[in-house]
């Protein structure tokens, strides 16, 4: 029987079958996906075949060939990997600019992880109605402005006021949307909104540190519209890189990629080298300094010693 993965709770899995049945699972025997050393073989977004196991239970015994995924590396000394989701349209990524405030540093890893996935993404600065400082007001034209001048569409919206919510609930028809973001930007409110009939479980900001409490527990996807899905993927508070090759980092940076045409060495790093175009664009404000030091905290990422290996 065929089906596809909406929910993962860690050990079981809820397939809705082609049928339309809702089917819990769990993997059958040492399933692994070869080739991709991740904490979860299965992921939301695959389409599965399952089997009835000798107990009773159904057990996903094959998944079918991606179109693509996301994989989140863990900041932490483990090192380990995990597939957000996978056979996505676009992805989201939801930005708060205070309540709690999103850095420059999550949004790039991000965006640079999408790229390398082949993923389109998009930026959704929730929360408009909090921005009521000259300051606040003025980082988010700023970070709009660095986006939407590399490509990247830009979203203002705001549960309370309603700004940009159709706009939202529009771009996600007929298609796959992962929603991410750190925890306590508002992605479970925003899904309220957008299917209030779903209640998802949202909480408040801690005041003494303005960081979000983990409310999505388990990664869910939700039908919205015809043939449309919003994927919820717990809050993130780290993104680390994974499957990067240190070479190729600069490749997910489209402005830095682009302006890299011009370095005089080919193998450039962009960090000291003469002749480097890409180190002039930075020097003349045409790629902003944010971004190029996210390009480099992405490279000393590639420096292995600073992680212990990871248990096998």
């Amino acid at each position: 029987m065929h089906g596809l993965v909406i929910k993962n709770t860690g050990s079981w899995y809820t397939v809705r079958t082609d049928e339309g049945l809702t089917v819990e699972c769990k993997v059958k025997g040492n399933f692994r996906l070869k080739g991709i050393r991740t904490t979860n073989p299965v992921a939301i977004g695959d389409g599965v075949e399952i089997v009835q196991g000798p107990d009773g239970h159904a057990l996903i015994s094959s998944i079918d060939d991606r179109k693509n995924y996301i994989i989140r590396k863990a900041t932490n000394l483990s090192k380990q990997s995990h597939i957000l989701a996978a056979n996505i349209d676009q992805c989201m990524l939801i930005v708060t600019i205070n309540y709690p405030e999103t850095s420059t540093t999550f949004i790039d890893r991000f965006l640079a992880n999408a790229e390398a996935y082949s993923i389109p993404a998009i930026l959704v600065f929730n929360k408009t109605d909090l921005i009521d400082s000259e300051e606040d007001k003025a980082k988010l034209e700023e970070y709009t402005a660095t986006y939407e001048a590399i490509g990247y569409k830009c979203l203002h919206t705001s549960t309370i006021t309603n700004e940009g919510m159709q706009t939202l609930h529009d771009m996600m028809q007929g298609k796959v949307t992962l929603l991410s973001g750190n925890s306590g930007v508002g992605k479970s409110t925003i899904i309220n909104t957008l299917l209030p009939d779903l209640k998802l479980k949202t909480n408040e900001i801690s005041d003494a540190y303005n960081t979000g409490k983990h409310t999505t527990t388990f990664s869910e996807m939700f039908p919205i519209g015809e043939g449309g899905y919003i994927i919820d993927t717990p809050g993130i508070k780290g993104f680390g890189t994974f499957d990067m090759q240190r070479e190729e980092i600069g490749h997910y940076f489209r402005e830095i990629f682009q302006t890299s045409a011009d370095c005089r060495f080919g193998n450039c790093t962009h960090t000291h080298e003469p002749g480097c175009a890409v180190l002039e664009a930075v020097e003349e404000g045409r790629i902003a300094i944010s971004r190029f030091n996210s390009y480099l905290s992405m490279l000393d990422d590639q420096d292995e010693d600073r992680y212990r290996p990871a248990v096998k």
